[in-house]
């Protein structure tokens, strides 16, 4: 099978490199090879290499930016999941496409469903939702899997931040009324090969580990682990003011996903200890 995968540079779009590799042949363009941004070198670059698979981990993921750069955000959400969905419809393939828990209009304090309300806070919420509908809307096979808190071993992330500030600071403020599952990478990229290979049935899943926390408990656990003695002081969402809102609720029921693959899910903070062990090479 001659898989195209998008956003191999990106924390997920790495791990799926590596993960689908057994699936068959994987095409992984990067920046220099196709810009996503130009729709039209999209529909060349599809129509040369006629995958037999679409699995879409590119997005713009900059959540405050996306305020100020809307268009390149709405490019990369909204249009090129439309783009994707008509020619994995013209061609009969499957999609497999990431999305978030920002479509969520992230109140109360109950697990989102698949089928819960949706009402976007910020515009990359907005964006995203876009994306997902008009996959939905196209008629193609496809799969969506809404993520939330993704972090990994590379790029930029909370897990990363917390611990190269730990190597200067002894008392650090962080959010604790934001509650959800942080997300390795390397767990999404794993759950959709197994996806992918047991054709799992058309449809929208919530993919993320078991149990929650807050930014602050996240953070705790990063520094426990890592045997840093930091003080990590709780505050309100409004103590730490960004461009774009934040859902305050983003946690997500994965029971669906669960019962579909037939498996348990691990807890978040047995995937943080694998995932931060790879990072400090222990």
């Amino acid at each position: 099978m001659n898989i195209l995968l998008l956003g191999k540079t990106g924390q997920v779009g790495f791990e799926l490199h590596r993960a689908l590799a057994p699936l068959g042949t994987i095409t992984a363009p990067g920046k220099q090879e196709l810009n996503l941004l130009d729709e039209e070198a999209v529909n060349r670059y599809l129509a040369n290499t006629k995958p037999g698979l679409i699995v879409n981990a590119a997005a713009w993921t900059a959540v405050d930016a996306a305020e100020d750069q809307q268009a390149e955000a709405e490019r990369l959400n909204t249009s090129l999941p439309r783009q994707l969905a008509a020619y994995s419809a013209a061609n009969h393939i499957r999609l497999v496409h990431f999305s978030s828990d920002y479509v969520y209009p992230g109140n109360g304090e109950r697990p989102w469903q698949e089928t819960s309300s949706t009402a976007p806070l910020s515009h990359y919420g907005k964006t995203k939702l876009q994306g997902d509908q008009a996959i939905e809307e196209s008629g193609t096979d496809y799969l969506i899997f809404r993520t939330s808190w993704v972090y990994s071993a590379r790029g930029n992330n909370f897990m990363k931040t917390m611990l190269r500030l730990a190597q200067s600071k002894t008392e650090l403020n962080i959010v604790a009324d934001q509650i959800g599952a942080p997300t390795p990478a390397r767990l999404i990229a794993q759950v959709t090969t197994l996806a992918i290979h047991c054709r799992l049935a058309k449809g929208l899943y919530h993919l993320a580990p078991r149990g929650e926390t807050s930014w602050q408990g996240f953070a705790k656990e990063i520094f426990r682990l890592a045997g840093h003695n930091i003080t990590a002081n709780p505050i309100p969402t409004s103590g730490y003011p960004t461009p774009a809102q934040r859902p305050l609720n983003s946690r997500m029921d994965v029971t669906k996903l669960e019962q579909a693959l037939t498996i348990q899910l691990p807890d978040w903070q047995s995937q943080l200890a694998l995932t931060q062990d790879e990072y400090l090479g222990n």
